[in-house]
């Protein structure tokens, strides 16, 4: 199984948004833990457009996803399985969002406090944002209205730091292992984490991908537990 490095994970974080089934080559034996989020939402269009080869990397995606069992995995795995025909189309209703903009403003700073997500026109916007009106010019909307908006209440760094424990985990050399669980303890431990990291780049761009990953994961399963399925926002 081939890793991903920076510029094949560039490489398929843009033909995911550009939904242009070139995923498909892309994926092809790297269906690792780095990127299965990515690869099967990926997957999920060039199933839609029937791109040789789609559906065995989809089944195959799904699987692995059912083997890690992180947070989302199972959400997205079942949706996998809906397309290909091997399971009950899951009963949630799409919305137009990104999951890394949605991850990142549930787990940023809880002064923000959080976002809500526009179910009509879709898109994140911060939760005291002072208007969130149309472009027109209309009248603000009501935003008390659960129908027009769906508030995702902000829940700190606990799932960031789990992060980073998981990441050292992963780390092949007890030397720079022991350097980041030094890191990580006390107050400024995720700036102290990125210093450690910034020595080893390669490292430090794959923590970034396992961050990336676990918290589109995370969003995705926040977003079920509503009622939604993302969908990629229209240009």
């Amino acid at each position: 199984m081939t890793s991903w490095g920076g510029d094949a994970y560039r490489e398929l974080r843009g033909a995911v948004y550009r939904a242009d089934g070139s995923v498909v080559d892309l994926v092809r034996g790297r269906l690792t833990d780095d990127a299965l989020q990515l690869a099967g939402e990926g997957l999920l269009d060039a199933i839609a457009q029937n791109v040789d080869g789609a559906t065995e990397l989809a089944a195959e995606c799904a699987a692995a996803l059912r083997r890690r069992w992180w947070d989302g995995d199972e959400e997205l795995a079942d949706q996998l399985d809906a397309a290909l025909g091997n399971g009950p189309t899951p009963l949630l209703r799409a919305v137009q969002v990104d999951l890394d903009e949605l991850a990142s403003m549930r787990e940023g700073d809880p002064i923000m406090g959080g976002c809500r997500i526009d179910l009509e026109r879709g898109g994140c916007w911060p939760a005291d944002n002072d208007f969130m009106g149309d472009e027109e010019g209309d009248e603000e909307d009501d935003e008390d209205d659960e129908d027009r908006w769906l508030y995702a209440e902000p829940i700190g760094s606990h799932d960031g730091y789990r992060d980073m424990e998981i990441f050292i985990a992963t780390v092949d050399d007890p030397d720079i292992a022991d350097r980041l669980e030094i890191a990580i303890n006390g107050r400024g431990a995720f700036r102290r984490f990125k210093d450690v990291l910034a020595w080893w780049p390669e490292e430090l761009q794959r923590y970034y991908r396992l961050s990336s990953e676990r918290q589109r994961g995370r969003a995705r399963a926040w977003l079920a537990s509503k009622g939604f399925r993302p969908v990629r926002e229209r240009a």
